[in-house]
């Protein structure tokens, strides 16, 4: 048989991602699991890693083991709404492309329509009265 060897390789605070951190410390506060089984369950390799970023990312005060409401700074709360406003600012792009695209197409099928009537001799739009429409869906129920 062979032994396979476990490699120890050296991590440091940049080689976590935001939303692992993140995950890790929910983890923590939503739960009863201890730091060191944490640090077993995903291999992290500081004693005091995890803390850290319970003191960061948190609403646990670790020092007093009590939860505390932690007020953001203002830098915290500009950041956040800066980050707000460029979404939005996509979102509201986005929504501007497609309305725009929407739009074209319209245009597009109303002279598509126009050709067709001008070449054709054929009225395809219609001026359909309340009444039209009212008899179209009972016509439609009364054949199923």
């Amino acid at each position: 048989m062979e032994k396979t060897e476990t490699k120890y390789v050296k991590r440091t605070q940049k080689d976590y991602s935001m939303s692992f951190k993140l995950s890790v410390v929910q983890e923590y506060e939503t739960t009863q699991i201890s730091l060191g089984a944490l640090k077993r369950k995903y291999g992290i390799q500081g004693c005091s890693t995890i803390s850290r970023w319970i003191e960061k990312y948190g609403n646990f005060d670790i020092t007093n083991k009590c939860y505390q409401s932690m007020e953001k700074n203002k830098d915290q709360e500009l950041l956040e709404l800066q980050q707000k406003v460029r979404l939005l600012e996509r979102r509201n792009a986005r929504l501007e492309k497609e309305l725009e695209l929407k739009d074209m197409k319209a245009e597009f099928f109303d002279m598509m329509i126009d050709i067709a009537e001008r070449e054709y001799n054929i009225d395809i739009r219609k001026n359909s009265s309340p009444e039209q429409s009212i008899n179209i869906t009972t016509d439609a129920i009364n054949f199923v």
